[in-house]
Formats: structure tokens, sequence, C-alpha cells
């Protein structure tokens, strides 16, 4: 069965999912958020990255980037912000204020998510359930440098009996009726989300779009990622690469260097050193075991590879990690 490079990079970076808000917004209503590494430190400690979602579950209202015009959001829309980037909602586009990080509920406090109500003091308008997905992805993630700033999943892209209406009915769920294991329910389904709302978005890039995610449609360069994903140990060279995906060698670097941004065997190299940084920040392989197991013949000469794409030797970048002052996984 060929490998799922999606799902490789995916399982890599170590999603973590959670829902923290379920808003009863009245009119006039406005919520601004700071960019995700803000709120690292009162969500999920340890996190790399943060990604916020807001999920329409009724109602109406305007959302998007500081810096971009808003855009309409309805019952049934999610807008995602993969960068972590700054946002606004509100009940009318050009709303600002600015954004209060301490209204936010501290890890290990109140079981979540929680539900309260929002804006002014008229009847009830609508109802958003808001998120945090957070990924341990340490030095390269092809997923995230291919992803915009802002996805929008509109109501008629999630019927109610997908994946995503299901989420929607259960964050609202377990916010009017808080069960022991709810949170880990939401958690999962978080992420379950993120990647339907991530392969629609695949199926939405037009034939010019170009990007990981773009490549992993071609037919070529998608195989060649998929074979690179299924056996990265695996001494490739980009001979044996293009006779596997049926092109020639200076085809398939062109083609693939076109969508993913860089030759075949530079990606190889640095999605090995993205494997051995999971390896090594867990803690239980040695860096001779660790070598062997990304595909190099010796430790000097993995060594000198992960030196030269991180800029300190392996032993040196895990202790690094597992210093008190660093977040670890």
């Amino acid at each position: 069965m060929p490998a799922d490079a999606l799902s490789d990079v995916l399982r890599a970076v170590r999603l973590t999912g959670a829902v923290f808000f379920n808003l009863d917004v009245r009119t006039p209503w406005v919520a601004e958020a700071p960019t995700g590494k803000d709120y690292i430190p009162l969500i999920m400690p340890g996190a790399h990255h943060l990604i916020e979602y807001h999920i329409i579950s009724q109602g109406s209202c305007w959302g998007g980037l500081l810096d971009a015009e808003p855009v309409f959001l309805q019952a049934g829309d999610i807008i995602v912000f993969p960068q972590g980037d700054a946002h606004v909602l509100s009940s009318a586009p050009g709303m600002r204020q600015p954004p209060d990080i301490n209204a936010l509920p501290k890890a290990g406090g109140t079981q979540l998510p929680v539900g309260s109500s929002f804006g002014g003091s008229g009847p009830q308008t609508g109802q958003i359930v808001c998120g945090f997905l957070g990924y341990q992805g340490r030095l390269f993630n092809p997923l995230l440098a291919t992803l915009p700033r802002m996805l929008h999943l509109r109501a008629a892209s999630s019927p109610e009996n997908g994946w995503l209406g299901s989420f929607i009915r259960a964050a609202v769920d377990e916010s009017d009726n808080k069960r022991p294991g709810g949170e880990g329910v939401l958690a999962r389904l978080s992420e379950l989300m993120f990647i339907e709302v991530v392969r629609r978005y695949v199926e939405s890039l037009p034939d010019e779009q170009t990007g990981w995610l773009a490549g992993l449609r071609d037919r070529h360069v998608g195989q060649a990622l998929n074979l690179l994903h299924g056996l990265p140990s695996h001494g490739w060279t980009l001979d044996q690469l293009a006779k596997e995906v049926g092109l020639s060698r200076s085809s398939l670097a062109e083609r693939f260097s076109h969508f993913v941004g860089r030759p075949p065997m530079q990606y190889l190299a640095e999605w090995r050193m993205q494997i051995a940084a999971g390896m090594l920040a867990n803690g239980s392989d040695n860096v001779a075991r660790i070598a062997e197991a990304v595909g190099y013949e010796s430790e000097a000469a993995f060594s000198r590879a992960f030196k030269k794409l991180v800029g300190t030797p392996p032993a040196t970048w895990r202790k690094g990690q597992m210093s008190p002052s660093v977040p670890s996984a």
C-alpha cells in the first residue's frame, strides 16, 4: 500500500486540539484575537505553534485578518488561521477592540469548553465555537509552510451529515451538557476537523497552484512525496526516484521543485531531520540509533548533516529541548 504523505506529516507534527469557548453573542459585539504565540503560555504550554479556528453554529457575523477585508460568515461556516495571525470577529464589518488574553481560561482550570455570553444586552443573535490546535513540529513543516494565513470553509461545503456538521453538534452539546471525557472527545474532533478542512482546501486548489499540498495532487510529484515519506531511511537517489515515478531525472527535479520549492533530495534531507528531531526530543534513542533510523550510515555523517541544517549538533540540540527553560512536548 503506498504511503500517505499528508498523514505522515500530520503524525510528525503531533496535533493537539482543544475547544475553549462556546459563545452566545449579542449585537453589537466584537472580539479581537492576538497572534497565536501570545496564547501559547495560557492555553497550551509546550506547544511550538498555535492555530485558532471558529465555527459559526448559529447566526452570522464578519471575520478575518486585521490587515485584510473581512468576510461574511454564516451558520455552518468554519474560519481557520493556520499561521496563528491576529484576527477579529464582529457583528458588523470594520469593528475593532484591543484583545484581552486574560479573558481566556487558563490551562488546567474549569472544564472546557466554557460557555458564556458576549456583546451587548440584547437578545442572542448567534453562537460561535472558538478553539485552538497546537502542534509540536520542530524543524521542517511542509504543511504549515504551504497553508494560507486564513482558510474559510463555507456551510455549503459541510453538509449536516458530514464530519464538520458532527463536530459542530458535538461541540455545542458538550458545552451545554458537560460530561466526563468531554474535553478528550472535543480534542480529537478538533484534529479531525482540521484534517478535513485541509483536505477540502486541497480539492479547491486551482490547477496552476503551487506548493506542497498542490504537489500532493500532482500525479508524479505526489507519488514521489509518498515514496519519500514511505521509506525515508532508504538510500534514495534522483535516478531511482525518477524511475519509480516514470519521469526523467531532469523532468522530476524540475517538476518537484516547481511544486514543493526545493529539489527532491533536499526535501528528503530536511524531512529526515524532522523525524530525527522528534526522536531526539523523545529522549529514548541514542544518536547512533537515530542516525540509522533516518538513513545515515554513520553517526558522524548524521551529526554533520544535522548541524548543517539545524545549526547545532544533535546532542546539543537535544539538551536544549530537555532544558527546563525550553518548553518540551
